[in-house]
């Protein structure tokens, strides 16, 4: 059975959309927090993720974040009142497959999850290829959590490693803040010292820097958070 993770704090709305999706046959989790979404999230598989963007404790944008870190293929849908051009673009950049503003039409939200979860099966068989990242010589699998160095040697990182580095790969050219960092690898289960980010930034150098006192690729920004530069990366 398809199983779907829907988050929204209005209770009267996330009672109303579960009621409707299950009736189309899906399992549905619903959460109203955040912190609880991202733990939920971690526990279990799901086919779709239904994001509200305002949330108690954590907000969608992060959670959104969060889980492209773990997993390029699963679709993710933003359903919020937050409906700029610039909130759905902040939506798409931090990793949604779509974007619907409340009030919506329930037979167009209900094709879009249809639509939604038979993309990610085919995601899905496709997601080896959609972790693999090269840069310089260099070549990460963010599936098998390795790295391939340019004379052909392999350096095993720990999960929190290549999620950290995902993040900052995938915000490449940008400031991302200490904060941040810790809100989306982290989340809320523990809660490191920000010298736990800069023992990983001293990491990611020694693995890639040609020299990890002159860093050409990641840089802290003093009082302010991390960055990875690099114009022609990619996949």
């Amino acid at each position: 059975m398809t199983r779907i993770l829907l988050v929204e704090d209005e209770e009267h709305l996330l009672e109303a959309i579960k009621l409707n999706l299950e009736l189309e046959g899906y399992n549905v989790t619903a959460v109203k927090e955040g912190g609880q979404a991202m733990k939920i999230y971690k526990q279990e598989r799901f086919n779709l993720v239904i994001l509200d963007v305002m949330l108690p404790e954590v907000d969608g944008y992060t959670i959104c974040e969060s889980i492209r870190l773990q997993n390029s293929a699963v679709p993710i849908l933003f359903l919020s009142a937050k409906n700029t051009s610039e909130d759905k673009i902040t939506g798409f950049k931090r990793g949604a497959d779509d974007y619907m503003t409340k009030p919506f039409n329930l037979e167009e939200f209900l094709l879009r999850v249809q639509a939604l979860v038979k993309r990610g099966l085919t995601k899905e068989e496709k997601s080896g290829v959609d972790n693999i990242f090269r840069f310089d010589g260099y070549e990460i699998n963010f599936s098998t959590y390795q790295i391939t160095g340019k004379n052909k040697e392999n350096i095993t990182l720990t999960k929190k490693e290549i999620m950290l580095l995902r993040l900052l790969i995938e915000r490449r050219n940008e400031v991302v803040s200490r904060e941040q960092i810790l809100e989306t690898v982290w989340g809320y289960d523990i809660y490191p010292s920000t010298r736990t980010v800069d023992n990983f930034i001293l990491a990611f150098r020694k693995y890639f820097e040609p020299d990890s006192k002159k860093p050409r690729y990641f840089f802290s920004i003093r009082g302010v958070g991390y960055k990875f530069v690099h114009e022609n990366a990619g996949v």
